[in-house]
């Protein structure tokens, strides 16, 4: 790489914010305007930039896209499903980048019928996204909703099913998804808050009619809650869930009267969460009522609803962790985390002879799958660990068979699970609690300091970070590296308290978590600070941020993916999307503890003049969840600040959003960025 390459310098406009009589100065917060020409001038000088001090890994990036590509079965599909008298079946053909959507009636040795063929409706487009399709009951029409910007507002069109004919019905501005009522013509919808984002109303409308017409039939009024609306798997009610961090509450309406009145199942209360599935009579709630924090089972009769009516099916645990349920005829079918590990526990309603599904690993991930079925022996659930493809599994409740309806395959006849190692270990955090670490490698790796290593870490919103499969990261391992993620606070791997523990005024626990997870990786020999490497995105990327603002010489490299870096300005601005919906995760900013607390780790607020490592950021001009001026105003603060000569690029892609590229091999192209930055760094040329 040349060194006479000159990194772009953004202009210094000195813009003063002011709050609880506390100034900041934002030099750079003239970088959010989109439309500006300046700004696009400057986010396309970084990618040449980027381009530029790169061009010497090209060849890689583009030799290890194949790579990762030829692991992938081109010609794939999804494990066909039964619903309501058709086969339901998503697949991909040879070369072609989106999926095809079609079905075949009563059997799969039927003609297939094409329902989207993504691949024709992407032309044209730099960014294509098909999402919510729905199937009307008399499986004649289907809703469907596409995105063409990334910013994750979807129009909502119907197709005739039978002539293949899109109606004149068009829907702007939603979330994509609806639901029919059980007379084949009133669908029901969400809309969005054009400038917040915020899934804020739903809507009645008739086939036929303009959407003009459409009736409200819900407004959010409390900027802190989104809506949203589905059908239940009872198929009788029609419901709609407002949610907040802490707080939920439901609407339900029978299916079979669409024009009728909504009827609140149990009203709001700040702090009671709760989740309902229908099943004969009654409703079965999952909540944390009467503080069952890890949550619990209730159950009450369709016709009394409010929660003093709520009676225990399955108690309270200290130590597990209630996460979801599925109902089939005969069976109740339970999701528990204990551990750290996902359970999948199989209750007869007969309430004799309940059981466990036996998993081995102690790196593995295992969730129930598409269970439309009511009336069936059968649970679908999906399996994977680190080094175990993903199963798709059926299971018969009754007699304990299983068959394994489709495993991923890893192309290239190269990959052997039992060629490489997983295990989980335990970090302790500087406050004595037990971290879990989880992490892969090639057998045979030497611990001798000396192995490469990745750790990743998200950490936010009581998101679990469960041990996946990726076909793409044997790009790594197979080249010497060991791979980690970091089970930090602030995500719901160890129960609730997990992640109550990692948010608000005990955020700092995230960073400091994911510091002592690399201190005892660093202590055992797995690797050293000049190879180890950290890489988070979104809320991800904003612990990226502050871990090399606290402790910056344990890391040779650092990827921030669509990091949100700037959290005082950002959670000060309440037009920005989704930032009032946010209060319950960082606070409230307008309150000065939280404001003062916020400030202490916010990444953008506390660049130094120090070394840091060096570092891979990206974004995406039209991203709705981290807007791409936080990544640009932190390494343009970063480069007139930091003392070292560490590598510091800034890749925007100009054409999409918070996901990256919508094709199925684009994104790859992205992971090759990465980790040719990772390769590089480790003089890894091939």
């Amino acid at each position: 790489m040349s060194k006479n390459i000159q990194p772009p310098v953004a202009k210094i406009v000195p813009k003063k914010l002011e709050k609880h009589n506390d100034v900041r100065i934002d030099n750079y917060f003239w970088l959010n305007q989109r439309e500006d020409q300046e700004v696009v001038d400057y986010l396309t000088a970084e990618n040449k930039y980027y381009e530029e001090m790169t061009a010497h890994t090209k060849d890689f990036r583009t030799s290890l896209f194949e790579e990762m590509k030829s692991r992938i079965k081109e010609d794939d599909s999804s494990v066909p499903y039964f619903f309501n008298s058709y086969w339901y079946i998503s697949r991909f053909e040879k070369g072609q980048d989106y999926p095809i959507y079609s079905r075949k009636f009563k059997s799969l040795e039927a003609n297939e019928e094409v329902l989207f063929n993504c691949n024709e409706m992407a032309k044209g487009h730099s960014y294509f996204q098909l999402g919510g399709v729905s199937v009307s009951p008399n499986n004649k029409f289907a809703t469907f909703g596409v995105d063409k910007v990334s910013r994750r507002i979807y129009t909502i069109q119907v197709k005739n099913l039978e002539t293949g004919e899109i109606l004149a019905d068009k829907i702007e501005n939603c979330t994509g998804g609806s639901v029919w009522a059980n007379d084949n013509e009133t669908i029901f919808y969400t809309t969005k808050d054009p400038v917040t984002l915020r899934s804020d109303k739903i809507y009645r409308h008739k086939l036929g009619t303009d959407s003009k017409d459409d009736v409200l039939v819900y407004e959010e009024k409390d900027d802190t809650f989104s809506v949203y609306i589905y059908k239940e798997k009872s198929k009788k009610y029609i419901v709609i869930g407002s949610q907040s961090t802490m707080t939920s509450e439901y609407r339900t309406l029978s299916a079979d009267t669409p024009d009728g009145e909504f009827k609140i199942f149990q009203k709001r209360t700040r702090g009671l969460e709760y989740s309902i599935s229908h099943f004969g009579d009654s409703f079965y709630v999952l909540t944390n009522k009467d503080k069952a924090t890890n949550f619990k089972l209730m159950k009450t009769s369709e016709t009394a609803t409010e929660k003093e009516n709520w009676k225990d099916v399955i108690a309270h645990r200290e130590n597990v962790l209630l996460e979801d349920i599925e109902i089939f005829k005969d069976y109740l079918v339970v999701e528990e985390r204990d551990n750290g590990l996902t359970k999948l526990r199989i209750m007869p309603w007969s309430g004799e002879g309940e059981y466990y599904l036996p998993f081995e690993s102690e790196t593995y991930t295992a969730y129930t799958s598409t269970n439309v079925d009511f009336d069936t022996d059968i649970l679908r659930y999906g399996y994977q660990s680190l080094r175990t493809p993903s199963s798709v599994i059926d299971f018969n409740m009754k007699d304990k068979t299983k068959e394994v309806k489709k495993e991923q395959q890893v192309l290239g006849g190269k990959f052997d699970k039992d060629n490489y190692e997983e295990k989980r270990v335990w970090a302790t955090a500087k406050d004595g609690t037990k971290v879990p670490v989880s992490m892969i490698y090639r057998k045979g790796t030497k611990l001798d300091g000396k192995n490469p290593l990745l750790q990743y870490a998200y950490g936010s919103y009581g998101y679990s970070m469960d041990c996946t499969f990726s076909t793409t990261r044997l790009s790594l391992l197979d080249r010497g590296f060991i791979y980690a993620i970091a089970h930090v606070r602030g995500g719901e791997d160890l129960g609730r308290p997990w992640y109550e523990n990692g948010k608000l005024l005990q955020k700092m626990n995230t960073f400091t978590d994911f510091i002592d997870c690399s201190k005892f990786l660093i202590e055992n020999k797995y690797t050293s600070a000049r190879h180890l490497y950290a890489e988070g995105g979104s809320a991800g990327g904003m612990l990226m941020g502050g871990v090399i603002n606290m402790a910056p010489e344990l890391y040779n490299g650092v990827i921030a993916a669509v990091p949100f870096v700037d959290v005082v300005t950002t959670m000060l601005d309440d037009s920005i999307p989704l930032t009032t919906g946010e209060y319950d995760e960082w606070g409230n900013p307008n309150e000065k503890e939280y404001y003062d607390y916020m400030k202490s780790y916010s990444p953008y607020d506390n660049v130094a003049a120090i070394q840091y490592p060096n570092l891979l950021v990206t974004t995406g001009l039209h991203d709705s969840q981290v807007q791409y001026w936080e990544p640009a105003k932190w390494v343009a603060k970063l480069r007139t600040l930091k003392t070292d000569n560490n590598v510091l690029y800034l890749d925007t892609n100009m054409d999409t959003g918070h996901g990256g590229a919508s094709g199925r091999f684009e994104a790859l192209k992205e992971v090759a960025k990465e980790f040719s930055f990772l390769l590089d760094l480790e003089g890894i040329k091939k």
